[in-house]
Parts: structure tokens; C-alpha cells; sequence
């Protein structure tokens, strides 16, 4: 198993390497021979998962890097980040699949689907990583390519969305890498393995690191109010680049927080526990106020994020068993239905040519089942009872009344009147959307859905059944890593 965690790696790099090699006349065989690399990818991740062995990591591969600075090229998975690997490896499929036959116009097919590659070694080797150094190395990866491809086949004001996604994302990697040098250098290492629970770490340290960290995942996850780069972004990227930013690239974010945030500088994730609930809580309520006045059908979308963003961090912040598993579910809950909204987003806005709802009225009267498919993923992104959006959001409340005291239970409250208002601005968008004589944009459009976008979606409304109807799915193996993140505090 230990060459899979290698091979999960070099498969997307190798592809990467071969489609920029193609020449320009074979742009459709380029985009095809991407997605056979990341199916086979999927194919080398999903393996992980059945050898879960007996020690705090399933599967492990640890080798000296830089022995005179003590770097290590240390990967291993456990039931923290065995989801979100497998997710980042659909996705990527899916994505690339999707561009065989939708290229967004600005560039060259091949080059957005080795771009597509890049950014699967960059999130995969952050989700993998178990150095402080490794991690930001591969948390780094990611920050050209995906400024390229909002830059390259975004919308028309792609190009200042992409340099405030740049500039935002820099800001947080300078914290990040000050956080990550403060630990390496006050511990002796960066192995997380080392420093799980704070080893070595004094109080001051873990709450000086812990203070870093925790801006900087804010800033790419992105949590309120460092969320405005998000918008911008979603809104001028194309359908594929919207897919990979929401699906994945922000739960690195969330990932950071507990991996790093919770797992290393534990007693700084406590001493800040209340004021990242507080900050969950008004991201929840302000992401669904901020919806409600949203008449742009992505930008709708981007700003959901930051509310169920909002569910996940409150998970987090409780530090019980409890939230940091509601927190797991949101964040894959929220890949599939967002990566689902996206696409059927990017869908409709290639059909109308705009994605104005005012515009977009009467839809279940020309286009049925695209009108369906956009309730069914409206309805789970809400937290319907039964499909994968319920359950994170659910617990999250309940982890924070499981906290206990009054402010954990006035947060769980005010989660509870967000998640309400999260069902009223879904609800807004179907009425404005779905509802209502057909306008004229949405008489002359497609009601087909051609075989690649079934695709593409297909398995996407599978596991937000899936996942809904049993959350084990993801949960199965989580409860030991969390017990081992939160025993320390007790």
C-alpha cells in the first residue's frame, strides 16, 4: 500500500507532463488521455481505504528529504483525509471528463486539463502530507495553476478576480509558512507524527502557531470574514475551475485547521475555541442574509459556501468528537453538492447566456429535468433530512450544545436560525428560477442534457444519496483520530 501513497502523486504529474507534451493539433486526444489519468488515479487512491491497518495511520511511507534541516518526505492516510482523497480524485476525473466536450473559450483544452492534473498533486499531497514543510509545499502548489485557469477561461473580468484569489491566497501562505517555522523550530521537527498533541510545543508557542494557522486556513477556506477573494472567484471561473475551488481546494482549508490547528497546537485550538465559534456562527447568519439579496446564480452559489463553511468550523470549534466528525461530513457533503451546483450553474449559463435568476424564470416549463436536478441539489445543499447536506449541519448544532454552557448553546442556536435561512434563499432560488412564466432567454435554450454532462453528474447525485441515507460512508473510520485529537484536551 505504502507505493499507492507515491503513485497517487506521480499518476497526476505523470499526465500532467504528457498532455503539455501533445501537440497542439491533438487538443481533443490531449483532454481524453487527462482523463484516463485521472481515472486511473482514482483507481490507485480508492485501494487506500481497504488496508486500514492497526496504528493511528492506515498506510504510511516516511523518507528523509533534507536531512541537514530535518525535512522528511513523510505521507500517510488515515479516516481524516481518506474522504477528501477519494473525493479530489473523482472530481478531477469528472472535471476532466467534462472538458472532452465543454472547453470554456480563452485557451487550449490540453492546457486546462494538465492544469487540472497539476492541481490534483497539489491537493492530494496536502491531504496527504505528514511534515509541517511538505504540507506547505504542496499547499503551495496549488496557487498558479488555479490563477491560471480563472485567468485563462474565466468570465469577462477573470483577470482581477484571478489576481485577488493571488493575492489573498499569498497572504495566507506567508502566516501559514511563519506557523509552520515557528513549531519546526521551537519542536526540532516538522513530523506531525512527533508532534501530534502538541509535543514538545509550549503553551505560548502553541498559541502563537496556532493564532497563524488559523488565519491562514481562514483565508483559504475562505471563513468569514476573510471570504470576499471567493465570490469574485467562483463568479468568473469557468464551470470546471468552480468545480475543483469549491469541491476541494477550500476544504484544504478545513483540513489544515484540524490536522494542524487541532492535531499539533491543541491547547491553542482551545484557548481560541470561542472566538472561532463566535466567527462560525456569524458566517453562517451572514452567508444566508448575503444570499437572500443575491440575484446572480454563481454568486448565489459561491456566497452558500461561506455559511456552510460556517457549519464546518463551528465543528471544529467545539473540539468534541462530535463536531470534528459533523465537520468532516460538511466538508464532503458540501464537495459533492456544491461541485454538483456548479456544474449544473455552469450548465445553465452556457445555455442562456446569462446567469441573471431574473432571467432564468420558468425553467421546469422548457427544461424539466435540468429544473430537477437543480431543486434536488438546492434541497440537499439546504440540509434536507435523507441526503448528505443533513447530517454535518445537524451535528455541528448538536456538538456545540454537546459543549455545553451558555454561549456554546447560544451558538448552537444561531446556527439553527442560519441553516432556516439558508432553506429560505434555496427556496427564493427555485421560486425565481424554476417558477413563473418562461421568459424569453429561457424559451430559446437546450432542455437536452447531452450524455457527457450526465456524466459528469450521475455520480455526483449518487453519493448525495449515498452519503445521506448512510453518513458511515464517511464516518466509519473517523471515530479513533478523533478521539486521539481530542483526547489531549481532556
Amino acid at each position: 500500500m505504502t507505493g499507492l501513497l507515491i503513485a497517487a502523486l506521480v499518476v497526476p504529474a505523470l499526465g500532467a507532463l504528457v498532455v503539455a507534451l501533445l501537440p497542439n493539433a491533438s487538443d481533443r486526444g490531449a483532454r481524453i488521455v487527462a482523463t484516463v489519468f485521472a481515472a486511473i488515479n482514482l483507481l490507485v487512491v480508492l485501494p487506500l481505504g481497504l488496508d486500514r491497518g492497526h496504528g493511528r495511520f492506515w498506510t504510511e511511507t516516511d523518507h528523509s528529504w533534507v536531512p541537514a534541516l530535518n525535512i522528511e518526505f513523510h505521507l500517510g492516510v488515515d479516516g481524516v483525509s481518506y474522504p477528501l482523497i477519494v473525493l479530489t480524485a473523482l472530481l478531477t476525473l469528472l472535471c476532466c471528463a467534462y472538458t472532452v466536450w465543454n472547453v470554456p473559450e480563452g485557451g487550449s483544452g490540453r492546457t486546462l486539463a494538465a492544469l487540472l492534473l497539476v492541481l490534483e498533486v497539489g491537493i492530494l499531497g496536502t491531504f496527504l502530507a505528514l511534515d509541517l514543510v511538505l504540507f506547505f509545499l504542496f499547499f503551495e502548489v496549488v496557487l498558479l495553476p488555479m490563477y491560471a485557469v480563472i485567468a485563462g477561461w474565466g468570465g469577462e473580468d477573470r483577470r482581477p478576480a484571478a489576481r485577488k484569489f493571488v493575492l489573498y491566497t499569498l497572504f495566507g501562505s506567508v502566516l501559514l509558512l511563519l506557523g509552520v517555522l515557528t513549531v519546526t523550530v521551537a519542536a526540532g521537527t516538522g513530523d506531525m507524527g512527533e508532534l501530534a498533541g502538541g509535543n514538545g510545543l509550549s503553551r505560548s508557542t502553541q498559541y502563537a502557531a496556532f493564532a497563524l494557522f488559523a488565519v491562514a486556513f481562514a483565508v483559504k477556506a475562505p471563513l468569514w470574514p476573510l471570504h470576499t477573494w471567493l465570490p469574485d472567484a467562483h463568479t468568473q471561473a469557468p464551470t470546471v475551475g468552480s468545480v475543483i475551488l469549491a469541491g476541494v481546494l477550500l476544504k484544504m482549508g478545513t483540513y489544515g485547521l484540524i490536522r494542524i490547528g487541532v492535531g499539533v497546537t491543541p491547547l491553542g485550538a482551545h484557548w481560541a475555541a470561542p472566538v472561532l465559534g463566535i466567527l462560525a456562527a456569524a458566517a453562517i447568519l451572514a452567508g444566508a442574509l448575503i444570499c437572500l439579496r443575491q440575484t446572480e446564480l454563481k454568486r448565489l452559489i459561491a456566497y452558500s459556501s461561506v455559511g456552510h463553511m460556517g457549519f464546518v468550523l463551528l465543528g471544529i470549534a467545539t473540539l468534541t468528537v462530535t463536531g470534528l466528525q459533523a465537520a468532516l461530513l460538511g466538508n464532503i457533503a458540501h464537495g459533492l453538492i456544491t461541485g454538483l451546483l456548479f456544474f449544473l450553474a455552469g450548465a445553465l449559463k452556457d445555455r442562456a447566456h446569462t446567469g441573471n435568476l431574473a432571467d432564468l424564470g420558468g425553467l421546469r416549463e422548457t427544461a424539466p429535468r435540468l429544473a430537477g436536478l437543480l431543486g434536488f441539489a438546492a434541497i440537499a445543499s439546504l440540509g434536507l433530512p435523507g441526503l448528505a447536506g443533513f447530517w454535518g449541519e445537524a451535528f455541528a448544532v448538536v456538538g456545540s450544545v454537546e459543549r455545553g454552557g451558555g454561549l456554546w448553546t447560544t451558538l448552537g442556536v444561531l446556527a439553527a436560525v442560519g441553516g432556516a435561512l439558508t432553506a429560505a434563499y434555496f427556496l427564493r432560488l427555485l421560486r425565481k428560477v424554476s417558477h413563473g412564466p418562461a421568459g424569453p432567454v429561457v424559451l430559446k435554450l437546450s432542455p437536452a442534457i447531452a450524455g457527457p454532462e450526465w456524466t459528469a453528474w450521475a455520480p455526483l447525485v449518487v453519493l448525495v444519496l449515498a452519503v445521506g441515507l448512510v453518513p458511515a460512508l464517511v464516518l466509519a473510520a473517523t471515530a479513533d483520530p478523533m478521539q486521539a485529537l481530542t483526547g489531549v484536551l481532556r
